[in-house]
């Protein structure tokens, strides 16, 4: 019994020595009751884009690829002291002093529009810039060249020699709506590229101060330093504009952007890649928008079209016989309702052809053949 007893206690024993040992070094091999209570969640199972129409991860994936970021230097020199631009300073001590070369930079966007290399930005980005590098998405970077620019649209067509480009697919910019979503995709205060989604908030949007010739798409996306020259996109991705400028106070966005509408950047593109720059239309006149005033003025009833209000001399207007105080209605049949509906117009002429147009004078409508000129280039 004795005997017994003693196998009983050395195997407790031996028990008791492996429960402690394992309780110590690996507790999760007991299968003990755990401490509180467990708790049960609901998990939802992984998106698919099908499931997530508030998504528009999609349109991002396809564009941003097609943006590059831009960033510019150019060398100025500047005086090491403002007393060396002093005139009187430099006639006494002479040309000794001569100013430091000071290398600043700036930074951009711009979206591949074709597979030989063709980059489309704005002309402010690179204007005046002594050296250009791209960057794109997949970490290739590369110096581009800059084909040409139109300061009056404020837009510009580098080209890399970079191969394999991701090319954005153009949409249909006049066909867009007040309203749609869109996404702006840039290389905001050089914190890298970044899409921001808003709507469509006017079309059209001319006589805002920023180019010569205007016709902007207006949206709430976005759109900060930086961003200029990038994608707006439609909700599949395709470009429908180019990001130009924002109405801010404080240089931040204020949810008022503009674009230029891709089938307009696709027109002054086409002209700069085939000739390096841009060629339009003129009539050598001076306009201005008609008011209910100058309306009830010239006994009219309503404010359409625009005043002449001067005509330079020998130029195409002027050895057709249109005369300052003519208010000018239509051109080859289209119908206008201010002075920059007509400026637009008038510049999309191809020069050298012969167009009708319609103005008022005394009253009565009268239809007058003026031979198109070459709108002179603005500095």
């Amino acid at each position: 019994m004795y005997r017994l007893w003693l196998i009983f206690a050395q195997a407790a024993a031996v028990l008791l020595a492996i429960f402690f040992v394992i309780s110590t070094l690996r507790p999760e091999l007991l299968p003990l009751k755990p401490r509180g209570e467990i708790v049960t969640i609901r998990e939802t199972a992984p998106a698919v884009e099908a499931d997530r129409p508030d998504s528009y991860s999609r349109a991002a994936e396809v564009a941003m690829p097609s943006v590059v970021n831009i960033f510019t230097s150019k060398e100025t020199k500047e005086p090491s002291h403002p007393l060396l631009d002093d005139p009187a300073f430099r006639r006494f001590f002479g040309e000794q002093f001569e100013s430091r070369p000071k290398r600043t930079s700036s930074l951009g966007s711009g979206v591949i529009v074709s597979a030989n290399g063709y980059i489309l930005t704005n002309h402010h980005v690179v204007e005046a810039a002594d050296e250009v590098e791209i960057a794109l998405l997949d970490g290739r970077k590369a110096k581009a060249k800059l084909i040409g620019s139109d300061p009056e649209t404020d837009l510009a067509v580098l080209k890399t020699d970079l191969k394999d480009l991701p090319v954005i697919t153009f949409g249909q910019s006049q066909q867009v709506k007040i309203g749609d979503v869109v996404l702006a995709v840039g290389n905001p205060f050089g914190v890298g590229q970044s899409v921001t989604m808003g709507i469509v908030s006017a079309l059209s949007r001319s006589r805002v101060g920023i180019n010569t010739f205007e016709d902007f798409i207006q949206t709430d996306a976005a759109i900060n330093p930086g961003n200029s020259g990038g994608a707006l996109t439609d909700t599949s991705g395709n470009l429908i504009g180019i990001n130009t400028a924002i109405y801010s106070r404080s240089g931040g966005s204020l949810g008022i952007g503009f674009a230029i509408p891709v089938h307009i950047a696709k027109q002054i593109m086409e002209q700069i890649v085939q000739t390096g720059g841009v060629t339009r239309g003129w009539l050598g006149v001076s306009m201005q928008d008609m008011t209910q005033e100058l309306a009830e003025s010239f006994g009219l009833e309503q404010p359409n079209g625009a005043l002449i209000a001067s005509v330079l001399k020998d130029g195409p207007a002027d050895k057709a016989g249109i005369k300052a105080g003519d208010i000018m209605i239509a051109i080859s049949g289209k119908t206008l309702k201010n002075s920059s509906e007509m400026l637009n117009v008038v510049a999309a002429l191809a020069p050298g052809e012969t167009a009708t147009v319609t103005v008022i004078r005394n009253k009565q409508e009268k239809s007058i053949p003026i031979k198109v000129g070459v709108r002179p280039k603005q500095n």
